[in-house]
């Protein structure tokens, strides 16, 4: 018997000879492609075979999973022409579409399933080194033009400007030279390694090594220990802190028998997540699960149904897969009678595509938990007739099992909501409820199923009288599937203060939650600190663009709803602020907001323990910053914004100058200055553009930290791309201090 591994290089082998697979877009679109596997391991290749010259690749590290068989709505449309054992998904980082794929025989596509699979788990697993190798080869391959393995100076010339370096030739040449030691005129793969790592000498990196090494060529313990304590804070675990980095990151044997850390070793510590911006403590789940529901926010996604606009944009299944896989904790559904008594899904009154409400649930029960263990609310849109809410509350009933919660933990009537550790793996229905959890054992059945309410949540009536005005129809089965989540109409603090249950919540457009947190800022916490609030967009966003959910946090809303298939700056904000404790989607809001206090987002030096704090941040350099324009000739000018995000006395933005034509390696050493009046609701977001003095700047890359879990001291921030997923190689450097403000330091 083959071993795995060894089964593993058999696939990759038939993968580099190449296939046909049939790529299906529909029912009707079904074209034959080739498809092989590149020489690099790592890129994958297809074209046409009418296509001419013309072809498509991907990188394998683009793919985050295949799904074998009808595991897409695309698959399952054809799943009568083509067996399951032929078809397969390939689902990509981001927001990217997913790819569909029919082999000719079963042997074939698991050949690639296995491949794949085996290829991404590689790259998954690659350190630090590995993946830089990795790079390099890749570069090697893309400007070895004549495909003889090496390289001569035009070409090298060529790739320095596909690696975004405007160098002088002269330079160039030098460089070319000295690593050219067989005096051939040109580089094979390893002169090639010489020359890349000549190339991107960080000199930025060794003036901070020579800081504190006073032999110049290596750091002793002490002298580690020391850098640790004065510039990255590390205070009294400096000393145990040194030992462990040396063990781990130090590649020379005979510096770590010495207790002792080069160059080489200082670098790969400052690339790693030891060095990274984001504490990696923060990154694990860390903070007190045990609180109640209403004391956190919770990634939430509006119209979680469509994977683009709310007027022509496709429904899909594969949407709430990807709001699950982001860790989103509250979808929203917005049901509709179907044909043949079955409810489904889509953007009502609209030209969106319709699903059935069943998958929806099917999907739901079989992905709500694979990031994160806690609770997940299924908001409900419910435009339905009673006989089809009937059938909703049947399917979730039969679908989601026990993971369905559909009565009060201990047969309780809480006085509090239980917490997200209580809820684990169970979904909470929010929608109306005829009565309240009390009375709910003792009303008849028989009661009529007319509920004094709108059923949809997004409508206002101004005040409890005019309710009566608005009767329509609710079914008792899905009324009692509400438990901890009762969508009810606000009508005032005071109101909701006096008479209000803490199961019961309210939902808010953005322009009314945003005008209460303006004028009733500090009611708003309170209110939030006993009670769930949703917040979601205007219909007017018809092109499902997003608003700023930071004024919502400020006032502790904890469902922010944002259309999570639309990248940009209010999605980096979110991706940011749930980045922290475990992609949970849960994050514990501060306890000046838990806590009925007197906090206002609007006044916050009045706060009881006000402690405002400088944040100073050096942007040293920048190092292989990708390339926007592929034309020739084309090198990015690059500059660096820091934007703060908090309370409305936090916000800010400061840039540096721009850099001309340098994305390879541009150094600005500049420091930019903030005040922070509530670090602990501030997001600090590091923007990478492109300057143009003609038109508006081009995005580069980002990347948004809570300012809670930024790591002071010598750092790098690894930039993602607009849509979230990661930039290779390219970062930024940074030197970043806190400390307190004092009458002197101001």
């Amino acid at each position: 018997m083959f071993s795995h591994s060894i089964r593993g290089l058999l696939y990759i082998q038939v993968m580099k000879a190449g296939a046909m697979l049939r790529k299906v877009k529909s029912r009707s679109w079904k074209k034959q492609r080739h498809f092989r596997l590149q020489d690099d391991g790592q890129t994958i290749w297809y074209k046409s075979r009418w296509a001419g010259t013309g072809h498509s690749t991907f990188s394998v590290g683009d793919i985050e999973a295949v799904r074998e068989g009808h595991q897409s709505e695309v698959l399952q449309s054809i799943a009568e022409e083509f067996p399951a054992d032929l078809c397969f998904t390939l689902v990509f980082r981001g927001r990217r579409g997913n790819l569909d794929l029919v082999a000719e025989s079963a042997s074939d596509a698991q050949a690639w399933i296995r491949g794949i699979r085996k290829l991404v788990q590689n790259t998954e697993s690659m350190d630090a080194k590995e993946r830089l190798d990795q790079w390099i080869w890749d570069w090697f391959q893309k400007a070895d033009k004549n495909k003889d393995g090496r390289m001569n100076f035009k070409e090298v010339r060529s790739l320095l400007k596909m690696m975004n370096v405007d160098m002088n030739e002269e330079y160039a040449l030098r460089l070319f030279t000295r690593a050219d030691k067989s005096e051939s005129g040109c580089l094979e793969i390893e002169e090639f390694v010489q020359f890349y790592k000549m190339l991107t000498q960080r000199e930025d990196v060794w003036n901070v090594f020579q800081n504190y090494s006073r032999d110049g060529q290596m750091l002793t313990l002490a002298e580690l220990e020391e850098f640790l304590r004065q510039e990255q804070q590390k205070g009294e675990e400096s000393q145990d802190h040194a030992h462990e980095l040396i063990v781990r990151f130090e590649p020379s044997e005979t510096a770590k028998k010495q207790g002792a850390m080069s160059i080489d070793g200082f670098q790969i510590y400052l690339v790693s997540s030891e060095g990274d911006i984001f504490d990696p403590q923060r990154l694990e789940l860390h903070q007190d699960m045990s609180q109640p529901l209403s004391h956190y926010f919770i990634c939430s996604s509006h119209n979680t149904y469509l994977m683009e606009d709310q007027l022509r944009g496709q429904s899909s299944q594969e949407a709430y897969i990807r709001a699950l896989k982001r860790g989103c904790r509250c979808v929203e559904v917005d049901c509709w009678d179907g044909p043949n008594g079955e409810p489904v899904v889509y953007h009502g009154h609209t030209f969106t595509s319709k699903i059935l409400f069943r998958d929806v649930i099917t999907t739901l029960g079989e992905y709500a938990f694979k990031v994160s263990e806690f609770p997940v609310v299924l908001s409900l849109e419910n435009h339905c007739s009673v006989e089809q809410q009937r059938v909703m509350a049947q399917l979730m009933d039969t679908i989601l099992g026990d993971t369905l919660l559909r009565a009060p933990l201990n047969g309780l009537v809480p006085q509090v909501l239980p917490s997200p550790l209580d809820l684990k793996g169970k979904i909470l229905l929010k929608a109306k409820k005829i009565g309240g959890l009390e009375e709910s054992d003792t009303l008849n059945d028989e009661v009529t199923d007319e509920v004094t309410d709108e059923v949809s949540d997004e409508d206002e009536p101004k005040s409890p009288s005019a309710e009566t005005l608005s009767k329509s129809k609710l079914s008792r089965e899905l009324s009692d599937l509400v438990v901890y989540c009762k969508s009810v109409h606000f009508y005032g603090f005071e109101y909701s203060c006096q008479h209000s249950k803490c199961y019961e919540m309210s939902s808010f457009s953005e322009s009314k939650a945003r005008k209460l947190a303006k004028e009733k800022g500090m009611e708003f916490v309170q209110h939030n600190s006993r009670h769930l609030s949703r917040v979601y967009p205007s219909g007017m966003r018809t092109d499902s663009s997003n608003y700023n959910p930071q004024e919502l946090w400020n006032v502790g809303c904890q469902m922010v709803a944002l259309n999570v298939q639309t990248a940009g700056l209010e999605m980096d904000l979110n991706d940011g602020l749930f980045h922290q404790n475990g992609c949970c989607g849960y994050v514990l809001k501060p306890d000046f907001m838990r806590n009925d206090s007197s906090f206002d987002p609007e006044r916050p030096e009045e706060r009881e323990g006000y402690k405002p704090l400088r944040l100073s941040i050096q942007v040293i350099s920048g190092q292989q910053l990708p390339k926007l324009n592929q034309k020739e000739g084309s090198i990015v000018d690059p500059l660096v914004r820091v934007e703060i995000y908090g309370v409305s006395k936090d916000q800010a933005k400061q840039e540096t100058s721009y850099i001309h034509n340098n994305g390879f390696n541009p150094l600005w050493n500049e420091t930019l200055n903030f005040i922070i009046h509530v670090p602990e609701l501030a997001l600090v977001r590091f923007v990478v553009e492109d300057y143009d003095k003609a038109s508006r700047n081009d995005f580069v890359g980002q990347f948004t930290v809570p300012f809670t879990c930024i790591q002071p001291g010598y750092r790098h921030i690894h930039l993602l791309s607009k849509d979230g997923t990661a930039l290779p190689l390219s970062s930024l450097f940074v030197n970043i201090k806190i400390s307190e403000l004092t009458t002197e330091t101001e």
